[in-house]
C-alpha cells in the first residue's frame, strides 16, 4: 500500500472528526482526498494498482470507474462520488458563499457515506445492489457486534 494512504480505520476516524467539527470550505480538499483514499483501498482489494488518471478532471471519478470494472454492484456509489465532486466544486469556487458551512457539512456527510459503503462492501461483497442496502452491517450494529 502507498505510504501516504491512511488505513480504512483512520479514514473513518478522520471523517468522524470532520463531521463533529464546525464545517469549513478549507476542509474540501481533505474530504475529496479521503474519498480517493477509501477508493484506493477498494481497488487494491480487487488486486489492482490504483490509477493516477483523472476522469472529468477528478481522480476520484477515475478510481470509481476502475473499482467498478467487472463489478456492477459497485456502480451504486457512482452518484455519491459525483456528489462529492459537486460539493468540492461548490466550496472551491465559492468559499465565501452564505451557504458555505452547510455545503461543507454536506460534503463531510457525503464523504462519510462513500466511506461507509466501500468499507461495508469490503466486509460484505454482496453489499451494494443499492447504495443503502447495508442490512448485514445494520444487523451487526443493532446486535452490538460491530467490529471496531
Amino acid at each position: 500500500m502507498n505510504d501516504n494512504t491512511p488505513s480504512v480505520a483512520a479514514i473513518g476516524q478522520r471523517l468522524d472528526a470532520l463531521i463533529a467539527a464546525p464545517a469549513a470550505a478549507e476542509d474540501a480538499a481533505e474530504m475529496l482526498a479521503l474519498g480517493e483514499a477509501i477508493l484506493e483501498h477498494w481497488v487494491r482489494a480487487k488486486g489492482k494498482e490504483p490509477t493516477c488518471d483523472e476522469r472529468e478532471g477528478f481522480r476520484l471519478l477515475a478510481l470509481h470507474r476502475q473499482g467498478a470494472d467487472k463489478d456492477p454492484s459497485f456502480n451504486a456509489c457512482r452518484e455519491t462520488c459525483r456528489e462529492l465532486v459537486y460539493h468540492y466544486n461548490l466550496l472551491s469556487l465559492e468559499p465565501d458563499h452564505p451557504a458555505t458551512a452547510q455545503r461543507a457539512r454536506m460534503m463531510a456527510l457525503v464523504a462519510n457515506h462513500l466511506y461507509l459503503f466501500i468499507s461495508g462492501k469490503m466486509e460484505t461483497e454482496q453489499l451494494g445492489e443499492f447504495c443503502c442496502s447495508s442490512r448485514p452491517l445494520r444487523e451487526r450494529v443493532d446486535s452490538g457486534t460491530q467490529a471496531q
